[in-house]
């Protein structure tokens, strides 16, 4: 036994080679810096420090709705379930790194029968005499003759029985492969690396619920301010109206004018009714996020007020904090897998050698069975080679270093759209300031000249267009403003999601690390 575990210790020493390129991370496909310009904000080049959503999304209404959605997100259930499936796969791909150990015993009878002829030949001789009388017309006496005889003896069957029983205990490897060339290792390798893929993906899955519950709970803000904003129009647009007949009737104002007043109350009556509905429909997307029912407590009140609690990043971000974005991670495991692949296609042109041993009993009573005499061992190592395929070894090598190639190319491409998403997104930001800032300035002015018109309406100078003009500009003014602060805010949100958002945290190069077993 100690000379059979001698050799399979040897065997997987001998197994240290890998036929897989060299993995080195190919240089991103984009500039180091962000792009400059009037349209950009002005960062340093520095490490991005640690963030958290907790420190972009402040309001406690949100952040209970983003844990509640991490605990019940079905979505990110799957992602999970996606890791521990691609965990397993791993351990089941590792497991043929090591001999498959076999213990068995059993117990035969055995019994059998036999059938033998038995011929034997008797010889004897005997001799004899006799006498007569004759009558006859003369009478007389005579001596009788004497003769010899032979004699054969008879044929039998003989029947003998008998039975046997076995008892046998062993212990035993069986085609356990020497990965000598690395085939074995190779598989492994890239089984670890879609491990850590797939937990990236769930990482990208997180994210991406985070920003999109952020998201819609900002757009519900909004909705909220727009519904509060048509209720407003619609009051004053019906104060309008019913003073306006009243100067018709009282024949101081023409009938257009009571029909223009109308307008005004009917387009803010149907933009009430579609608000309406627009909330219902962002309760819906908030509660399929959360997984569950959401407590309209934690539901915001306007876009004012929620869009002041969307913090900012940090200053000082380089185009490097991309190679930690969760998807670009995933990209970059799957090109390692695909790496490793190559490594076992190559590994798969040279022989391919397997050991089998046993170690055990074997005995014809149960009493003797673990008695030195029953003991006995065997080892039969074995290779093979394949001497024709038609070029297949050579394809499958082919096949895989294309795969790699692709997949290279997919891990580029991942890259260059973070970079062109986080570029978009900075451009916006660097812009957003002066246009809210502006439609401040519009809103402002807006409500001043709607006060102005509707005092020079009453003293006769204007006419009720002039007025109703300037209703419909305050009324396009506050949407306006309403839509350019959501804007703002999702933005915020975008560029948490673009840059990795808590990815920042703990993200190695190394990438995580599988439990043991």
């Amino acid at each position: 036994m100690i000379r059979l575990f001698a050799i399979l210790s040897a065997s997987a020493a001998l197994a240290g080679c890998s036929l897989a390129p060299t993995y080195v991370r190919p240089a991103p496909p984009v500039q180091s810096s962000w792009p400059v310009g009037d349209a950009y904000l002005r960062r340093s080049e520095a490490a991005l420090p640690s963030v958290t959503y907790r420190d972009i999304f402040r309001d406690p209404r949100l952040q209970t709705l983003i844990d509640q959605s991490l605990a019940n997100n079905r979505d990110l259930r799957v992602a999970v379930a996606n890791i521990e499936a691609t965990r397993a796969q791993y351990r089941i791909q590792r497991g043929d790194l090591f001999p498959q150990i076999n213990a068995s015993g059993n117990y035969s009878y055995r019994e059998s029968s036999r059938s033998g002829v038995n011929t034997g030949i008797n010889t004897g001789t005997g001799a004899g005499t006799g006498s007569g009388t004759g009558t006859g017309n003369t009478g007389g006496t005579g001596l009788g003759g004497s003769g010899v005889g032979t004699g054969t003896g008879g044929t039998g069957t003989t029947v003998v029985s008998g039975a046997n029983s076995t008892f046998q205990a062993q212990v035993g490897v069986t085609a356990f492969e020497i990965d000598l060339f690395g085939r074995v290792r190779s598989l492994t390798g890239a089984a670890l690396s879609r491990y850590f893929a797939q937990e990236a993906a769930a990482r990208a899955t997180r994210l991406t619920l985070i920003g999109d519950l952020a998201t819609a709970w900002l757009s519900y803000a909004a909705d909220k301010s727009l519904l509060t904003v048509a209720e407003q129009t619609a009051v004053a647009a019906r104060n309008s109206v019913r003073l306006t007949d009243a100067r018709r009737r009282g024949g101081v104002a023409p009938r257009t004018d009571v029909r223009q007043a109308e307008q005004i109350l009917a387009t803010a009556e149907a933009d009430l009714a579609e608000q309406r509905t627009l909330l219902a429909q962002d309760v819906n997307v908030i509660q399929l996020l959360v997984g569950a029912p959401v407590d309209p407590a934690l539901l915001p009140g306007g876009i004012e007020q929620a869009a002041r609690t969307i913090g900012e990043l940090p200053a000082g971000i380089d185009s490097g904090v991309l190679l930690r974005r969760p998807d670009v991670v995933q990209a970059e495991y799957s090109l390692r897998a695909f790496n490793a692949e190559i490594g076992a296609a190559r590994a798969a042109l040279f022989p391919r050698i397997t050991l089998t041993g046993l170690v055990g009993f074997a005995s014809t009573a149960l009493r003797t069975l673990f008695t030195g005499d029953a003991f006995n061992w065997s080892v039969a190592p074995s290779a093979s080679y394949p001497i024709f395929r038609a070029g297949a070894g050579r394809a499958g090598v082919e096949y895989s270093v294309a795969q790699r190639d692709a997949a290279l190319a997919t891990y580029e491409q991942t890259i260059q759209s973070a970079f062109r998403e986080v570029s978009d997104a900075l451009a916006r930001r660097g812009t957003i300031t002066e246009q809210l800032a502006a439609n401040q300035r519009f809103y402002t002015a807006a409500v001043d000249t709607l006060n102005l018109t509707n005092a020079r309406y009453r003293g006769g100078i204007d006419t009720y267009l002039t007025s109703l003009d300037a209703q419909r500009q305050l009324y396009s003014a506050q949407r306006t403003l309403v839509q350019t602060q959501l804007v703002r805010a999702t933005n915020l949100v975008t560029l948490y999601r673009t840059l990795g958002g808590d990815s920042l945290l703990d993200v190695t190069d190394q990438g995580p690390k599988p439990a043991a077993g």
